[in-house]
């Protein structure tokens, strides 16, 4: 829905969500059937979008249909997959598809359809923070209606028991490569907005892709297939000592379970911190289907004999780059010879990947009642909860994040398999009882010589009856980490 909110009320609301990417959006169609939760979601975009400039015709999203945006936790919702098929006729070709990964075009129409037809969802309001009001005891989200073109057309305050952060993430340009996107009026951009700048791009003499990842390969091989053969002048670089393939074997996929959630919630802030950098393969490699299909065209320019003239070197760093005139110098150096070198290219598509967006500007105003771990990152609990003082959660009110926890949850906090589970959760940790059943075992491992229990923390009643939405005890406030 993309109408305005009511007028501001005095009565607080159940539930603000702020942003709607697919996790809020989830969290969003879970909650609708639950007619005693009042919650209203903001997003500042005039629509949902979901990477638009990433949906490349073939590229598939990475996990099956079922992880859509309620299957996992309701297969019985009517904002599945599969009902949205029904809705457009569709399910029997789907059937005969027999397609276990979807397109990220088809991806991306279901969760707007899923936004058009959901009440509550309100675009093109922009949430400049939130701040606790201790007479009060709720919180209160300012917020900005924004015009067709971007402008502020009014302001709005929300009261509010709960707040639900869901922001998403934004994309990253490593420092040695600002210098590019800093300078305007060169061919360079993010893989993000890739598809918007491609007729461009193509008309460039020699492009180079940067980043080792799906983003990466998806891009190469869209800018391979719309080069012609035997004058392709395409380089693909990146920091990984191989394009490598993602792990997705199905004892390694058990690493985005609520198991494998809760053993990594438990392990020490040390142990959590240098373990994510050694599970890069989980997450940032490629589809093993996207890199046959750029060998299966390399080998096809082969036929007639010569090679095609594009060049794809792993484990090349980028130390520097500046433009010089009408070219863009890279200067490389590789990790593993130690040896360095300079590329002259004419456009570069950055593939760098997407970063948590930061939430300190939102919680400026909450930062006295936040608390932080030792590289000061808001510390997040079990439940998907802030730790904040209990001034503030002893009033039965808190604040969850979504997609912003990879530091407390592990490598499943942004996959998509885990999100109507966490919205699940969220949800029943709100409403105090368990709104929506879930599995108490998810994998086959066991993670750990002393394996965490199975079933979720019960959900205690705290000794001042903290009450949630519609009056149901809360669980107790989260206590502080190692």
């Amino acid at each position: 829905m993309t109408t305005p909110p009511p007028p501001d009320h005095d009565t607080p609301r159940d539930l603000v969500g702020i942003g709607l990417g697919p996790a809020n959006l989830s969290l969003a169609a879970l909650a609708q059937p639950l007619t005693e939760l009042d919650a209203v979601f903001y997003e500042q975009h005039p629509a949902f979008h979901w990477h638009p400039g990433l949906l490349i015709d073939g590229a598939r999203i990475q996990v099956p249909y079922l992880a859509d945006l309620v299957t996992l936790a309701d297969p019985t919702s009517p904002w599945t997959f599969l009902n949205y098929l029904k809705s457009r006729d569709r399910l029997y070709p789907f059937y005969f598809a027999e397609r276990l990964h979807i397109q990220r075009a088809e991806y991306d129409a279901y969760c707007r359809w899923v936004a058009d037809h959901l009440p509550g969802l309100h675009f093109r309001h922009q949430v400049d923070t939130i701040r606790w009001n201790p007479r009060r005891e709720v919180f209160e989200v300012d917020h900005t209606l924004l015009d067709a073109d971007g402008q502020a057309e009014a302001l709005h305050r929300t009261p509010t028991k709960n707040i639900v952060l869901g922001i998403g993430t934004e994309p990253h340009v490593p420092d040695p490569l600002r210098p590019l996107v800093d300078t305007p009026g060169i061919p360079v951009v993010h893989a993000s907005d890739y598809l918007h700048h491609r007729t461009t791009l193509l008309t460039a003499g020699h492009i180079t892709v940067v980043g080792s990842g799906q983003s990466g390969a998806e891009v190469f091989l869209d800018l391979l297939r719309h080069r012609p053969t035997g004058r392709e002048r395409l380089h693909w670089i990146g920091r990984t000592p191989a394009f490598a393939p993602m792990e997705y074997s199905k004892l390694g996929l058990e690493h985005f379970t609520p198991d494998y959630t809760r053993y990594f919630h438990a392990l020490t802030e040390p142990v959590r911190d240098r373990l994510l950098p050694t599970q890069w393969q989980l997450h940032k490699g490629i589809d093993a289907t996207t890199l046959a299909a750029i060998h299966d065209e390399l080998y096809h320019r082969t036929l007639h004999g010569g090679w095609p003239d594009a060049v794809l070197t792993p484990g090349v760093h980028v130390r520097t780059a500046h433009h010089t005139g009408t070219t863009i110098d890279l200067h490389l150096e590789h990790l593993q010879q130690n040896t360095r070198s300079r590329l002259t290219t004419d456009a570069v598509v950055l593939a760098t990947g997407h970063r948590e967006r930061p939430l300190d500007t939102l919680l400026t105003h909450l930062d006295p009642h936040l608390h932080r771990d030792n590289s000061r990152r808001p510390r997040i609990d079990e439940h998907f909860r802030l730790d904040l003082d209990p001034a503030i959660t002893t009033t039965g009110s808190t604040v969850y994040v979504q997609n912003a926890e990879r530091h407390t949850h592990g490598v499943g906090a942004p996959d998509l398999g885990l999100a109507a589970w966490r919205s699940a959760h969220i949800l029943n940790t709100l409403t105090g009882k368990e709104t929506y059943p879930l599995p108490t075992r998810t994998a086959f491992t066991t993670f750990g010589l002393h394996p965490q229990p199975h079933p979720l923390t019960p959900l205690a009643e705290h000794p001042r009856q903290r009450q949630g939405a519609a009056g149901r005890p809360l669980p107790p406030p989260p206590t502080a980490h190692p």
